[in-house]
């Protein structure tokens, strides 16, 4: 089954499967983004939150050339200055927070270039694919800009506070083998192999038990984030819910009946 939407400010989507792929559209400036797709994006995100039947979502680049070059720099002086800076943050801010906390499962699928904010979204998703030919920077430094320390939550994330300060301090590009050793991506596979690989990992996790990775995905961002975190109450009542499940009746039967399970989220 798909239901594909018409592009809407640079971002195509299209569901299929339970799938909901988005697709990062600029390809004259390297898929980077430009004000109104910052502002679609958490919006997206919200959409596919309300819809039962969107099950992993996964961003990827139009095209073959680049995931995403970040913000679109040809905006820079109309938003980037003044007090139309603080508004191009918050709307920087919205789109990176939404995607970070989506209780779906993300998946970004990287091919090219993954620079400055492009990264920053790849960083929010909870797994990142990439292709060997794919490169990855924060070019804050040379560009004289500040890295706001809203974003160095999902990178920190990610990788290591000293590899978080080499990508910050250098701006240098790393290659995805290099990212993949500093634990960046999960993934790095040959161009031709990605998107199928990606829509292999897709599928195996909109096959399993949405409210069972909703509670490890909540689970893990939390304990990441704080570590030393005393009040697990609200963690508990996810892992509770899995528990009081019919999805969880459903999975017992169909381990005892030796077939897939179908499971609705309930």
């Amino acid at each position: 089954m798909s239901n594909s939407t018409k592009p809407l400010a640079g971002l195509r989507s299209d569901l299929r499967d339970g799938v909901l792929h988005i697709a990062i559209d600029n390809q004259a400036r390297l898929n980077a983004f430009t004000a109104a797709m910052w502002n679609e994006l958490p919006m997206l995100i919200r959409a596919a939150e309300a819809n039962d039947g969107v099950r992993v979502i996964v961003l990827k680049g139009a095209g073959d050339k680049a995931f995403s070059a970040g913000a679109d720099i040809s905006e820079f002086e109309q938003n980037r200055t003044a007090a139309s800076a603080s508004a191009y943050d918050h709307s920087n801010n919205v789109a990176f927070e939404t995607l970070a906390k989506s209780s779906k499962p993300t998946i970004a699928m990287i091919n090219g270039f993954c620079l400055g904010g492009g990264l920053e979204v790849a960083l929010c998703c909870d797994l990142r694919m990439a292709s060997s030919v794919s490169q990855f920077s924060v070019p804050a430094a040379k560009l004289g800009i500040g890295y706001n320390p809203r974003w160095m939550r999902p990178m920190l994330g990610v990788v290591s506070a000293a590899r978080a300060k080499e990508l910050l301090f250098t701006g240098r590009r790393f290659s995805a083998s290099e990212a993949a050793g500093m634990g960046l991506v999960n993934q790095v596979v040959q161009p031709h192999e990605l998107e199928a690989k990606t829509t292999a990992l897709a599928a195996e996790i909109a096959g399993n038990a949405p409210l069972s990775i909703l509670a490890a995905k909540r689970c893990v961002d939390a304990i990441a984030e704080n570590p030393g975190i005393s009040d697990l109450a609200h963690l508990d009542a996810l892992v509770d819910a899995c528990f009081a499940s019919a999805d969880y009746v459903e999975g017992r039967r169909a381990f005892m009946e030796k077939r897939k399970p179908t499971f609705r989220g309930k």
